[in-house]
């Protein structure tokens, strides 16, 4: 199933990074925080007024919480206003 956002909404993947402590434990999912760094899976149109600044496949921070999650086939996914993107990573 493909996701087609609407407006100036924008679909996000959050990037999952293992984390390790500096004695080498590896914590896992449940014991931090989401990660606010993302990757876009879709983006909207635009519209009159809101130029649409992002591309598939560009590496984004997002506010912390921002956007509604849905989960479709499987995978879990963010959709929010191109307004809650604080940056692009380079």
């Amino acid at each position: 199933m493909r996701i087609r956002p609407l407006g100036d909404r924008v679909v996000i993947k959050r990037i999952e990074v293992e984390e390790t402590t500096k004695s080498g434990i590896v914590l896992p999912g449940t014991a931090k925080e989401k990660p606010q760094e993302a990757e876009v899976v879709a983006v909207g149109p635009g519209g009159k007024e809101v130029v649409m600044e992002l591309k598939v496949g560009d590496k984004v921070l997002f506010s912390k919480y921002a956007g509604n999650e849905v989960k479709i086939d499987g995978v879990e996914y963010t959709i929010l206003k191109q307004d809650d993107i604080l940056a692009v990573l380079e």
